[in-house]
């Protein structure tokens, strides 16, 4: 087994399938059989969504709205699709628990570092919402700083493409793809993989980036066996 202990991020928008908004049903119980095969192998999963398949905050604010109170909404947003991933894990019988960064009792117990890793020694999936709980801070660097909370072996960041390329590969038909690369060749190639807070924060722990498409059935346990899939971010 490659990792022990994971974060999965997914995008709100990965959520909604062929849909326009919202949530797919059959995407989401893809997502969570995926999940389910690698918790039955032991591997410890937190998992963070964003929230982008119902509300985004700052495209709230480029229509005007106050971008404090729209990052609050983009948050409830993301609380939305944690309790759909949590429901559809429960109902394929994974044990789960769904913490939230800003209060909200009683569908979220609050996040604390200590909660999130008794809930994963317990073998349960712990479901983190509510980003960071701050406004200005996306649910990438969420990702980052509760993978770094967990002590986390790696981020795996579920896309619909299998990795991380030159150019945009669904534009650019010419775009080579990496199986490796680092963190300082993102930074110089303006590589759109995480927002740059999310990246510095991941380097400056160490913490391995795994980018890879979520919506091929088994490619979370072929990384976990130690496939060569997606690309890998380090260094």
């Amino acid at each position: 087994m490659k990792y022990k202990r994971i974060l999965l991020k997914l995008s709100g928008e990965a959520l909604m399938g062929d849909q326009q908004y919202g949530i797919d049903p059959e995407r989401l119980s893809m997502y969570a059989g995926e999940v389910k095969s690698v918790v039955n192998q032991g591997v410890q999963v937190g998992i963070v969504i964003g929230g982008g398949n119902i509300f985004r905050g700052l495209q709230g604010a480029a229509r005007g709205m106050d971008r404090v109170q729209g990052d609050y909404m983009g948050m409830l947003a993301t609380v939305i699709n944690s309790m759909a991933i949590q429901a559809e894990l429960e109902k394929q019988g994974v044990p789960t628990r769904l913490l939230s960064g800003i209060a909200i009792d009683p569908i979220a117990e609050a996040m604390s570092r200590k909660r999130a890793i008794d809930i994963l020694n317990e073998g349960k999936v712990a479901i983190i919402a509510a980003g960071t709980g701050n406004p200005f801070f996306t649910t990438d660097t969420a990702a980052a700083l509760r993978a770094v909370e967990i002590e986390a072996d790696v981020i795996m960041k579920g896309t619909r493409v299998d990795g991380v390329y030159t150019a945009d590969p669904e534009k650019d038909p010419s775009a080579v793809k990496f199986d490796v690369i680092t963190f300082d060749e993102v930074y110089e190639k303006g590589l759109n993989i995480m927002d740059l807070t999310a990246i510095t924060l991941c380097r400056e722990n160490k913490l391995p980036i795994l980018v890879f498409n979520m919506n091929i059935p088994g490619n979370l346990g072929r990384i976990i066996a130690g496939e060569a899939v997606g690309t890998v971010v380090n260094g």
